[in-house]
């Protein structure tokens, strides 16, 4: 016989809430901040845009670095959001354990080929 502790109800799951928000807030204002400023720097560069002046705007230390940052907040961004889909719609737990590994094996090999890219130029 189950034992009745009460109304009171068990509530699962991470319980992010709160900060998982306010870092896709932060992330996506920082992508649109940095991609506004890419624009800006395209719009307002002279002559045509070719690959000499796209590699020179990301030469300079301090933009590949910037853009690093970037991508890091960009796969924190999408992490958060690919693990609460797994987490809302694949019920089976196996499945989303297999769902949530190949999302960040994805994910942190896009984060190697975009540090490769990026230091390459």
């Amino acid at each position: 016989m189950a034992a009745n502790y009460g109304s009171r109800r068990a509530v699962v799951g991470a319980h992010y809430g709160l900060r998982d928000w306010l870092v896709q807030r932060f992330t996506g204002a920082l992508m649109t901040l940095f991609t506004l400023a890419v624009l800006a720097q395209v719009i307002f560069s002279s002559g045509p845009m070719g690959y000499d002046k796209w590699a020179g705007i990301f030469a300079a230390q301090w933009m590949k670095a910037l853009t690093f940052a970037v991508i890091v907040a960009l796969i924190w961004h999408v992490w958060i959001g690919m693990r609460d889909i797994w987490m809302d719609y694949v019920h089976p737990v196996g499945a989303r354990l297999v769902l949530q590994v190949l999302t960040i094996v994805w994910l942190l090999s896009c984060g190697g080929w975009a540090l490769q890219v990026l230091w390459r130029l």
